[in-house]
């Protein structure tokens, strides 16, 4: 650096140091001082490090903090989130010949069999690099025959980012050969195919604190029978798992029954039955979940496609209920299924009809019908498991006719050929099994083939004045196509013909809802139930702007608000918004009053019906019906349990006719429990004497207003699985129009025929009171209500006076919505039936009755 150099003879200061002009002077500076020439360029070097290795030093820094990061970021991201993944499967064995001991998972045969399966698995999976480093544990389950079946268990550990991987690499295993090509050696023990899916969810969420495992296997011509822990002299344990590795002799198939049938109903906790069809427990090969209570006459008969079936029985701590009886056999596979059917007419099933058909099953059947004759197939029971629906193209159980797929169940449809043949095949999967179908074939005059009727063009047969009424009468509504509506109608947007008062009902009747487009609110507001409009905003604002109050009672909760016509009122006066809060499993009032005496209103029996339409009851599941008989007459009348002594009919049961004063109590006898008119002494039945009958003092007997009754009876009934009482609605409980509800009894069949022996059952739907009273004109009152089919076919008639209308709501609590009171003629189109409305006579029960 050039140092400044003073001016000649000028001094200065600098800390530390003299300055002079004299050359001499330069001589005596301090030692440490080095000055440079003037011109030479040298920098003047500072002490410490060099550059590169502070570089080196910075750039290490950051390569460890990275390498920290990304080790923080793997362990939290994918190694500490493993997920644990249990399989369930089977392999194949060749090489071994099955002997009775593998059978004992206790005998030493089996523990050395399932060391060498056990390791032959593993490694399998030590060659797959997406599945043995996330291998933890295999477990051989059992064994059968076939060479020999090793059913196991594996469970994997492995993080997020590759169960993917995992998942297609275990899929992948079932399309391989593992054994290579070629037959094996004599005596080479390997695995010829392996086969695992995911284990079943309900497997892994069962409890294991409680277990047991049997093992049986059918003997020739014998039925072996095996039951519950406990069975029948106490219920079985709670938190347990119970499995039945049932076996046949090979080249059979078994057949399961269960006879007895009661565990925890299925709304009340987690207890189930499932049947596998293996000895792996895995979903698809499940046959089917069973819960609740089957009664005698449902059938609940599985068949195997091999030798061997699961039964698994899982419960919760919850419940306490008997379980099952079962009985097993074995019988011959079956080598062929479906075949030749020629002739003008016949029948045909699926195999084992009506048990359930077994499932990976193929059938064919090819009919023949006289040449100049074309081939009708009417299915008059159609019933196949977990569907889908039509636009899935039956993936699953399918019926396939002509190259169209149908598994909607459907009962009496019909599909007709071109010619004098026609073929129909049959399949089912792996998985899930149902009655199957009953069918016939029919041969018919192709010119004619519905003479003095109308054909649809599915080849169902319908009467010619069906034709563009509006309603659907064929399967494919080719009867209501390509109509000219009428005066009376009016033309959806979709171009369906309908009755004009079917309009604004709110029920939607075209099916685009163009019936009910023009009644509807601006956009940005609320309809009320009652049709007027409202600002949305002052929906759920907790204030009755309807005058119905229908904008506070879909609020998702309940709160307090002014009590009001429409309003829930608590025992303690403070009234709910909330719309039908009794009994719905929710405390909504402060007092818990809502709550209260619901031990109704639920069925002990699973069996639900899956079609529309009147037919028999099941034992058990309307334990609420009544059948009152008269000295000298049987049946007459029906009514409902609603306490252990109290029952609500019609009032118009106790008119007097023919000089019979029918309102004296010891002409009447109460039967609760019954199902079969005929059968009316068996054990489960209870006979009971009437104390009195109060009828309404408002009844009018001729246009049947205040339609009601109640029967006190003699002693108190006992209540069983059989005999439940049904729920009471409160006052301001709501049946909307278009809600699905139950009608039972045993009256007639057809409007002239005879009384039904079987209770029977038929869904219908609430009528809006608007439409009603169009149809019905000047017949109605507030106490009434309209529910039918207004297609006709269904319907209450004589003899269901007084019995119940049943509404289901929430968690399959079932309440009283009506009670059966009159209507022009049975099941008539347009005449729907009319019934009692509880609701408006809930206040008059109460002080009868005191409930």
């Amino acid at each position: 650096m050039n140092i400044y150099r003073p001016p000649s003879g000028a001094k200065t200061k600098v800390s530390g140091l003299k300055y002079s002009s004299k050359t001499e002077d330069m001589n005596g500076l301090e030692e440490g001082v080095e000055f440079l020439p003037t011109m030479n360029t040298k920098k003047l070097e500072k002490r410490g490090p060099k550059r590169w290795i502070v570089v080196v030093i910075v750039v290490s820094i950051c390569l460890l903090l990275s390498l920290l990061v990304g080790l923080l970021v793997w362990h939290f991201k994918y190694r500490a989130a493993l997920v644990q993944k249990p399989y369930n499967g089977h392999m194949r064995l060749i090489g071994s010949r099955f002997i009775d001991a593998y059978e004992n998972s206790s005998s030493p045969e089996f523990a050395a069999l399932a060391k060498n399966a056990k390791s032959m698995l593993l490694n399998i999976y030590a060659k797959n690099l997406d599945v043995g480093p996330f291998h933890k544990e295999s477990v051989i389950l059992a064994f059968s025959e076939g060479s020999v079946i090793a059913y196991f268990m594996s469970r994997f550990s492995v993080p997020k980012y590759k169960l993917e991987a995992l998942d297609n690499a275990i899929a992948n295993f079932r399309g391989l050969n593992l054994a290579g090509p070629g037959k094996p050696r004599k005596q080479e023990f390997q695995v010829e195919s392996l086969t695992a899916f995911p284990s079943d969810e309900d497997l892994v969420k069962a409890t294991r604190d409680n277990s047991c495992k049997y093992a049986l296997h059918a003997k020739e011509g014998k039925v072996i029978s095996f039951t519950t822990p406990g069975f029948p002299n106490s219920h079985y344990p709670p938190n347990m798992r119970c499995f039945w590795a049932l076996r046949a002799d090979v080249n059979m198939v078994i057949s399961l029954t269960f006879t007895t049938f009661e565990i925890e109903p299925c709304h009340q906790g987690e207890d189930f039955v499932k049947v596998y069809n293996s000895l792996s427990p895995v979903e698809e090969r499940s046959l089917v979940k069973l819960c609740g209570s089957f009664d005698f006459s449902y059938n609940l008969t599985f068949i195997s496609s091999q030798n061997v079936l699961l039964v698994m029985l899982s419960t919760d701590a919850r419940g306490r209920f008997p379980g099952f009886k079962a009985e097993f056999f074995q019988m011959p596979k079956m080598t062929s299924c479906g075949g030749l059917l020629k002739g003008i007419s016949g029948n045909f099933t699926t195999p084992y009809y009506p048990a359930h058909y077994p499932p990976n099953l193929d059938c064919v059947w090819n009919i023949e019908v006289p040449n100049d004759k074309n081939v009708k197939i009417r299915f008059n029971e159609f019933y196949l498991e977990d569907p889908g629906d039509a636009s899935n193209s039956c993936p699953k159980d399918y019926v396939e006719i002509s190259g169209v797929k149908y598994c909607q169940p459907s009962k009496g449809f019909v599909v007709m050929s071109k010619t004098n043949r026609i073929t129909v095949r049959f399949h089912s999967d792996n998985s899930h099994v149902d009655n199957g179908f009953s069918a016939e074939y029919l041969s018919f005059d192709s010119n004619d083939p519905c003479p003095g009727k109308f054909t649809c063009k599915s080849g169902r047969c319908i009467k010619k004045e069906l034709r563009c009424d509006g309603w659907f009468d064929c399967p494919d509504a080719s009867d209501e196509m390509n109509c000219n509506c009428t005066k009376n109608q009016f033309r959806c947007h979709n171009n369906w013909c309908k009755p004009k008062y079917w309009l604004c009902d709110t029920v939607n009747d075209c099916g685009d809802n163009s019936d009910e487009l023009q009644c509807g609110c601006p956009p940005d507001n609320f309809k009320c139930s009652d049709g007027n409009c409202i600002p949305m905003q002052q929906k759920c604002d907790r204030k009755a702007d309807c005058k119905d109050g229908s904008d506070e009672g879909e609020c998702g909760s309940a709160v307090t608000v002014s009590c009001q016509a429409y309003t829930y009122k608590c025992r303690n006066n403070m009234c709910v918004s909330k719309k039908n809060p009794e009994c719905d499993g929710a405390a909504d009032c402060s007092d818990n009053s809502d709550e209260e005496n619901c031990n109704c209103g639920l069925r002990t029996y699973s069996k639900q019906s899956r079609i529309v339409g009147g037919m028999d009851s099941h034992l058990g599941e309307w334990p609420w019906q009544v059948s009152l008989h008269v000295q000298n007459e049987g049946h007459v009348c029906g009514a409902s349990l609603i306490s252990n002594k109290w029952l609500v009919t019609a009032a118009h049961c106790f008119v007097e006719k023919n000089y019979i004063k029918y309102n004296e109590p010891s002409l009447w006898t109460a039967y609760m429990g019954l199902l079969d008119q005929q059968n009316r002494s068996n054990s489960l039945v209870q006979k009971k004497m009437i104390k009195r009958i109060i009828s309404h003092p408002h009844f009018n007997d001729f246009t049947y207003d205040f339609d009601i009754a109640v029967m006190e009876l003699a002693s108190p009934v006992t209540f069983s699985k059989e005999i439940a009482a049904i729920c009471l609605p409160d006052a301001t409980h709501e049946f909307p129009a278009g809600k699905s509800i139950w009608v039972t009894g045993w009256g007639r069949t057809e409007e002239t025929g005879p009384g039904a022996s079987i209770l029977q059952k038929a869904e219908i739907r609430v009528i809006n009171q608007t439409m009603c009273e169009s149809l019905l004109p000047n017949q109605l009152t507030a106490q009434m209500m309209c529910v039918g089919v207004l297609t006709g076919g269904t319907d209450a008639c004589q003899g269901d006076s007084g019995g119940p209308l049943t509404s289901v709501e929430v968690n399959n609590r079932m309440f009283l919505a009506g009670i059966v009171s009159w209507g022009d003629g049975c099941a008539r189109r347009n005449k729907p039936g009319v019934y009692t409305r509880v609701t408006k006579l809930r206040t008059w029960i109460k002080e009868k009755t005191g409930l």
